[in-house]
């Protein structure tokens, strides 16, 4: 049994290119302080039952900056999946907590989004020496001005409207990007700015199909005979709701606007659904350095006895905010903000 201190690790939620970048940061930077470093595989399963984990030294950890997904795997909650319920048998919760006490662990490192941080709350509120580190590509999480893979994400969906752009004008089509980010709208809007759409569909902004049509036209006879429209999975049509696939999944939007941009305008409309393509692969320069700043941050606050916040990007600096405030509520896009006055200060509409 060794005698340094201890600091474990986990990542958690859906995959997000960063997560390498944390865990390497992580590792280095406990190394350089004394501790031993642990890897919790698959995510807070790995402390259900017998604890499965790994010693991680600098090693390990070679050639992850750029390496996308997670050496450590992750699950989406599991056995923590619905709230928890105080003395049922075999309490989850109380299993990881009795699992992080046992193993003697100075502090546990919990990476992931909205679910894993309330996760990672609750066994906080139990007294299990946890801190958090943000991460989704939906940048929806409260408490910290950016989470690492958006910008990756961002990236990725850009390039995809810059290449549907030619396809668009050689055809003289309506071209749907439809783009991940749940019930908020960080991706698509930043897309479409970045990407020149004509058209935004974001949660936060209810839309008319209607005015979406009188636009396509009204560009058709400026000479505008093609329209760029990017779509948020969680977007919804005013008074409706958002669309769920038969996999009780978000999607379908971008699917349904262009079928019905077509049948009320007559112009030939394509939908292309990103997925998961947004979440993999190399992260950008920015995300592996926002990463590498979160996992020695994460380090450095256990190590100055700091538990039960997350560390986050506030301005240009890494600071730590109660886990509370992180899961309190969804960072969401104010109708009114910047971002969206700018975007239709440059002629894009938002269809409401």
């Amino acid at each position: 049994m060794t005698t340094k201190k201890r600091i474990a690790m986990l990542t958690s939620g859906g995959d997000a290119p960063g997560l390498n970048a944390v865990i390497r940061a992580a590792v280095k930077s406990g190394e350089s302080l004394g501790y031993e470093m642990l890897g919790i595989e698959d995510g807070f399963e790995g402390l259900i039952g017998t604890p499965r984990y790994r010693v991680l030294t600098d090693v390990d950890v070679k050639e992850l900056l750029n390496r996308g997904g997670t050496i450590l795997r992750t699950t989406n909650r599991g056995h923590f999946n619905g709230p928890r319920v105080v003395g049922q048998p075999d309490d989850p919760y109380l299993q990881a907590y009795n699992n992080i006490m046992g193993m003697g662990l100075t502090g546990l490192i919990t990476i992931g989004g909205e679910g894993t941080q309330t996760i990672a709350l609750a066994l906080a509120n139990m007294g299990a020496p946890v801190i958090g580190v943000p991460k989704t590509i939906d940048n929806d999480l409260a408490g910290t001005d950016r989470t690492f893979g958006f910008d990756t994400a961002l990236q990725v969906a850009t390039d995809a409207l810059d290449r549907l752009h030619t396809t668009a004008a050689s055809h003289n089509r309506v071209m749907v990007l439809e783009v991940m980010g749940r019930h908020v709208g960080w991706i698509a809007l930043h897309c479409g700015i970045g990407g020149g759409a004509d058209v935004i569909l974001i949660p936060e902004i209810p839309f008319d199909i209607n005015k979406i049509a009188e636009h396509v036209t009204a560009r058709d006879k400026a000479g505008n005979q093609f329209t760029m429209i990017v779509a948020a999975e969680g977007a919804f049509p005013r008074g409706g709701k958002p669309i769920y696939g038969d996999n009780g999944r978000l999607g379908g939007v971008g699917q349904m606007v262009a079928e019905q941009i077509q049948a009320l305008t007559g112009k030939e409309s394509r939908c292309v659904v990103l997925g998961h393509l947004q979440r993999g692969g190399t992260p950008t320069p920015y995300d592996r350095i926002l990463s590498t700043r979160f996992g020695a941050a994460a380090v450095r606050a256990l190590h100055e006895g700091i538990t039960g916040e997350m560390v986050a990007l506030s301005a240009q600096d890494i600071t730590t905010v109660p886990m509370i405030e992180a899961v309190s509520h969804l960072k969401t896009i104010r109708p009114h903000s910047d971002l969206v006055r700018t975007a239709k200060g440059v002629g894009t509409i938002f269809g409401d």
